[in-house]
């Protein structure tokens, strides 16, 4: 898919602003004529939207942290010393972490690094930037789906299949680099998207463009209820998602979101070598 089909698709919506001998006594209708300026918003609109779905994916994949991360963690030793135990939702902090970490490491390293070698001012493009997020967001899934497969591994070795009582020797912490993994792809994805809809879009609906970051996010947890919705119906009883996940495989799951990320990377590779950037006129 090449730049010239993108342009051709929306020429067609340049009849929005001509006016053929017919239509000259309604020309005072809205409904009926647009201004070019209108028409051109518009294809900056459509434009954007291919870039804009490929984030859904990696919405889905941000939003295993507040479901199968939190499954996965309560079945762990969150022991810490030998009185407290650690809530599992509380490792969500090691996303938080880093996100703090990643930005000054961004902004102080990576861009003069990777300003050498790209030669953009910025360092990396929006796009790029976006790209290497999700690119991160796939290892995280790989990360947890190894943990996962460790922590199944101990519970068939000490016996704990059937008996959810007792965690599986495996601390928690283990999930630490998953947590990282997704906050550092959050450094790259969410922030290099909101500066690209924001820097793309049209003057009179920059508000609107911005909002299509939440609305990813919003369409990624849909996304990700109806994946393990379908795996549910389709694995059956067990299946991958039991009650007891000592019997269960979700780093089935794990696995599976890792090849969604990576055929979303590619779409997202197409659409991206098509995508001509706004020209944004210096006063």
């Amino acid at each position: 898919m090449n730049k010239s089909v993108f342009i051709v698709y929306y020429s067609c919506l340049d009849k929005a602003a001509m006016v053929s001998e017919d239509e000259i006594p309604s020309l005072t209708s809205k409904w009926r004529l647009c201004t070019v300026t209108q028409v051109e918003e518009l294809k900056l609109i459509l434009a954007l939207l291919p870039i804009w779905a490929t984030t859904i994916i990696f919405s889905a994949v941000y939003a295993q942290m507040s479901t199968l991360f939190v499954e996965q963690g309560a079945t762990m030793d969150r022991s810490v010393g030998s009185m407290f135990d650690i809530p599992a939702a509380s490792l969500s902090m090691f996303d938080t972490l880093s996100v703090i970490i990643w930005v000054p490491i961004y902004d102080v390293l990576l861009i003069p690094i990777a300003r050498i070698f790209t030669g953009h001012p910025q360092g990396f493009s929006q796009i790029q930037r976006m790209g290497i997020g999700l690119v991160i967001s796939m290892f995280s899934m790989v990360a947890a789906a190894i943990v996962e497969m460790k922590r199944l591994e101990l519970a068939q070795e000490y016996g704990l299949l059937d008996d959810t009582s007792i965690p599986v020797p495996i601390s928690v912490f283990w999930q630490i680099p998953q947590y990282v993994l997704v906050g550092a792809s959050e450094v790259f994805t969410f922030i290099g998207q909101l500066e690209f809809f924001y820097d793309q879009s049209p003057d009179a609906t920059r508000s609107l463009c911005a909002a299509l970051c939440l609305l990813s996010t919003a369409l990624g947890s849909y996304l990700s209820s109806f994946i393990l919705f379908i795996v549910t119906s389709v694995t059956g009883d067990p299946g991958w998602i039991p009650d007891n996940l000592n019997i269960g495989h979700i780093d089935y799951i794990f696995w599976l979101l890792a090849v969604l990320s990576m055929a979303n990377f590619f779409v997202f590779l197409i659409f991206a070598q098509s995508y001509t950037y706004k020209k944004v006129s210096k006063i």
